[in-house]
C-alpha cells in the first residue's frame, strides 16, 4: 500500500508538475504529514523532489527527470478499458485502478502528447446516464463483476416480469446501456440478459466454467438488442401528424423515428400521415394519448376506440370542480 502510494505521488509530480502538499494529500487520501514523509522517503531513494516555499510553492521534479517505473498491475490493466469512464468504472469497484492506469499511461507519453491528451480529458466529458434518471448500478453489482472477472458461477435470485426465480448463471459480460447494466449470461445452455437492477440476491459459487470459445460479447449485445426491438413492437398504427405532432413522434426511439422518416406522406393541411410501429393497443394508447390534439389514430380502430374512451374519461375527470378545502378553525 505505502510503495504504491509512493509510486502514484511520483506519477502526480511526473505528469501535473508542481504540486502542494494539501493538493497531494488530497489525491492519495492522508495527512500532510504523511505526505511530508513519503517526500522525504522519496529523496532518500535517490528522487530528485524538491520544494519551494511560497503562496505558489510546492514539490516538483528536477527539470528533465523521468521515472520508467509506469508499468501496470494487473487490476490497474484490467480497468484500462475504464480509464475514460470514471463513474462506470467506480460503479465496478475499479475507480482507484482506473485512475491509477489513467496517470501511468500519461506519465509514459511524451511531455507534448500528454499536454494533448490533459487537454481532450479536459474538455470532453462522458455521462452514460440519461436525463431525469439516476445510475442503477445496484448494490449486487460488484458481486456480479467480481464473478465475470473470476470466469465463476453465480446463484441469483432475479425478478423476472411476471415471478422471482432462482437460477445458477454462467456470467459471460457485463453491458452499461443508457446508464443501465445488463448481466449477459448462459442459463441452460442459452444466452440471455438479465438487467442487474432486477437482481435480488447474487452469490458466486466455488465453481468455475469454461468460457465459450470465440463468444463476442459486443456482437452478442448488438444482435441480441435487435432482436429484442424487432420482438417489441408486434403491431402497426396509422396516425395523421400535425407537424408537432410529427417531432414528438420522432422523440419516441430510434425505430419510432425511422418509421415515421419512411413512411411519412403529406396529408393536407400541414399534416402528415405515418404508419409506426406499436407494442400492444394498451401500451400504445397511453404512449399516443400524450399527443394530445396534435396526432389522430386512423387505425386500428381498438387502438382508436381504447384513446377515445381514456379521453372521455379524463375529460370527465377534469370537468369537475375542485373540491374547496376547508379552512381548520
Amino acid at each position: 500500500m505505502r510503495a504504491s502510494r509512493l509510486l502514484t505521488i511520483l506519477m502526480l509530480l511526473q505528469t501535473r508538475g508542481r504540486m502542494s502538499a494539501s493538493a497531494l494529500a488530497a489525491e492519495v487520501e492522508v495527512d500532510l504529514r504523511t505526505i511530508y514523509r513519503d517526500i522525504d522517503d522519496l529523496s532518500s531513494a535517490g528522487i530528485p523532489v524538491y520544494s519551494e516555499r511560497g503562496r505558489s510553492g510546492g514539490f516538483e521534479l528536477l527539470e528533465g527527470y523521468r521515472t520508467k517505473l509506469t508499468g501496470l498491475t494487473r487490476a490497474e490493466g484490467e480497468a484500462l478499458f475504464f480509464v475514460g469512464f470514471p463513474g462506470p468504472a467506480a460503479e465496478l469497484g475499479l475507480g482507484d485502478s482506473s485512475a491509477a492506469a489513467r496517470l501511468k499511461l500519461l506519465a509514459a507519453l511524451p511531455v507534448e502528447a500528454r499536454v494533448a491528451a490533459d487537454r481532450v480529458s479536459s474538455r470532453f466529458h462522458f455521462d452514460p446516464t440519461p436525463w431525469y434518471r439516476d445510475p442503477e448500478a445496484g448494490p449486487l453489482l460488484r458481486i456480479v463483476a467480481e464473478a465475470v472477472w473470476a470466469t465463476r458461477r453465480l446463484r441469483v435470485r432475479y425478478e423476472s416480469w411476471d415471478k422471482v426465480v432462482e437460477r445458477d448463471l454462467d456470467p459471460l459480460g457485463l453491458v452499461l446501456k443508457a446508464g443501465v447494466w445488463y448481466l449477459v449470461a448462459r442459463a441452460d445452455r442459452s444466452v440471455r440478459t438479465y438487467r442487474i437492477a432486477k437482481v435480488l440476491e447474487a452469490a458466486a459459487r466455488e465453481d468455475s466454467f469454461v468460457y465459450p470459445a470465440g463468444f463476442d460479447l459486443a456482437a452478442h449485445w448488438k444482435q441480441a438488442a435487435k432482436t429484442f426491438e424487432d420482438s417489441v413492437y408486434r403491431d402497426e398504427a396509422v396516425l395523421v401528424v400535425t407537424e408537432r405532432g410529427h417531432k414528438l413522434l420522432r422523440s419516441r426511439g430510434a425505430a419510432i423515428d425511422r418509421a415515421v422518416v419512411k413512411s411519412a406522406k403529406p396529408a393536407g393541411a400541414g399534416k402528415w400521415r405515418v404508419t409506426i410501429p406499436i407494442e400492444s393497443v394498451e401500451q400504445a394508447a397511453r404512449d399516443l394519448l400524450s399527443l394530445g390534439a396534435e396526432g389522430e389514430v386512423i387505425s386500428p380502430a381498438p387502438l382508436r376506440a381504447a384513446i377515445a374512451a381514456e379521453a372521455v374519461a379524463v375529460a370527465a375527470l377534469y370537468a369537475k370542480a375542485v373540491p374547496k378545502r376547508r379552512r381548520s378553525s
